[in-house]
């Protein structure tokens, strides 16, 4: 047994294709822990992560603890004499897990850390109108997302792209920046570097998504509210409520717009309707609305929803 043995920690998508270049790379992957299979769809049929059905192909170990403070978890992991434990889209680690290795555990954060720490990163820094963005490897340590950095890579966002575009974007440079990351800390050629420290006002932070915090408010203005769909999207989208006349509010996602250049004040919110085009007006202008979901229905374009519609005048967004 070499002494450059890995666990991979991680559950979606974007953590498989780490573990890919991993494999790839010929890196010792002795173990993958992810998250226990769980009920879902209307079945409530178990379902298992998708790192977990990738390492099945692979015929790599699985284990996944409910707890990962439990003692026979603990000793499963220390049992596989690891020199470093490799995190991606995974859950917070007890100090009792990530200090284990001797190299530490690394994990991959996609931003340029210190700014949007947290659960989201990709679809904050893309609604608050980012025009850069990237990936990050670093030490895991006490506090979530400071620890010392170890390499980072920059990408710029596309005036139009999505959450979803930049996402899987970043999930291939990210594979690459950690098998980059674990070669450098194996051959000892990385030297972790302390985050930087950054004021208050210009720190930026990248929260859990919840309805709170995905609703669009046509009183913002238009690039505002244009930002908050493309970060929103297409997962979870970004919310209103749809107010026809005489009826009761429907919920509404939006989830691809674009901002009109015509002038012309209305209220925001107010829906204007072209032919087959949809405008809401916003706090200093247009959105043409492109594609979005009513409540009860499947996603489609404006054009669609409107052919549906028996009454569309008065209507507004909010």
């Amino acid at each position: 047994m070499s002494d450059k043995g890995i666990i991979f920690m991680g559950t979606s998508e974007f953590a498989v294709t780490t573990l890919n270049a991993l494999v790839e790379a010929g890196m010792d992957v002795r173990a993958v822990v992810t998250a226990p299979d769980r009920p879902a769809g209307r079945g409530r049929k178990l379902r298992s992560s998708a790192v977990k059905e990738r390492a099945k192909e692979l015929v790599l170990p699985v284990l996944q603890p409910e707890r990962l403070k439990a003692p026979d978890f603990q000793a499963e992991l220390e049992s596989l004499n690891a020199a470093l434990f490799v995190v991606v889209a995974f859950r917070m680690l007890p100090e009792s897990v990530w200090s284990k290795p001797r190299l530490g555990t690394v994990n991959l954060h996609a931003s340029l850390l210190p700014q949007y720490r947290g659960a989201a990163p990709i679809n904050w820094a893309v609604a608050n109108g980012e025009k850069r963005t990237g990936v990050t490897t670093f030490l895991i340590q006490h506090a979530i997302d400071t620890g010392d950095i170890l390499l980072q890579e920059e990408i710029t966002i596309g005036a139009e792209e999505n959450a979803g575009d930049v996402h899987d974007r970043l999930m291939n440079m990210g594979a690459d920046l950690m098998v980059r990351t674990v070669e450098g800390l194996f051959n000892g050629t990385i030297q972790p570097t302390p985050q930087r420290e950054i004021d208050e006002g210009t720190m930026r932070i990248a929260p859990k998504l919840d309805p709170r915090n995905t609703r669009l408010d046509p009183s913002c203005p238009a690039q505002q509210v244009h930002d908050l769909i493309r970060g929103m999207s297409p997962y979870p989208g970004a919310w209103c409520e749809w107010h026809e006349p005489g009826k009761g509010p429907l919920h509404c996602k939006v989830f691809r717009s674009r901002i009109e250049r015509t002038t012309g004040a209305a209220a925001p919110g107010t829906l204007r309707i072209e032919g087959p085009r949809l405008f809401l007006a916003c706090a200093d202008g247009w959105l043409e609305i492109l594609e979005l979901q009513m409540e009860g229905r499947k996603r489609m374009t404006a054009a669609d929803l409107l052919r549906g519609l028996q009454r569309t005048e008065g209507s507004i967004m909010k």
